[in-house]
């Protein structure tokens, strides 16, 4: 009597016990299996979450979503959470050796800005001041 459940029929045991000796490393199978997502790193959220701030006082924008995924990551902002996102965050790594890893889109998809650093990404919702004659 052994701790081994049965046999389907016309299966040897010695079958059964060649593919327990390759020893599988979980790590390496995991990542080949499910690759991470692409995420925000901590110091590129705070430079979109001090925008978003700033934004939010200023009574333009009122909801936002993030979303990872396998090959970009998306901070989503809304002015009501109902609807098309007004304007998307993008972090592309696959573009980082060509137009840049970062842009910026309108509801429409157009790109509004893009480059290899966040910091002069996001000037793009910077005001411009103007001189206004009375």
């Amino acid at each position: 009597m052994t701790d081994e459940p049965d046999l389907p029929e016309g299966e040897a045991r010695l079958q059964r016990h060649t593919t327990s000796d390759v020893v599988v490393d979980f790590h390496e199978y995991r990542n080949a299996k499910d690759p991470l997502p692409v995420t925000f790193h901590r110091r590129e959220l705070d430079q979109i979450l001090w925008v978003y701030g700033r934004m939010v006082g200023e009574g333009e924008w009122r909801d936002y979503a993030i979303d990872h995924l396998k090959d970009r990551a998306v901070f989503s902002v809304f002015k009501r959470s109902g609807e098309m996102p007004l304007y998307r965050i993008e972090k592309n790594p696959k573009l980082a050796a060509k137009q840049g890893a970062f842009s910026v889109l309108n509801v429409h998809g157009t790109i509004l800005k893009r480059g290899h650093e966040l910091a002069q990404v996001l000037k793009v919702f910077d005001k411009v001041l103007r001189l206004v004659e009375t």
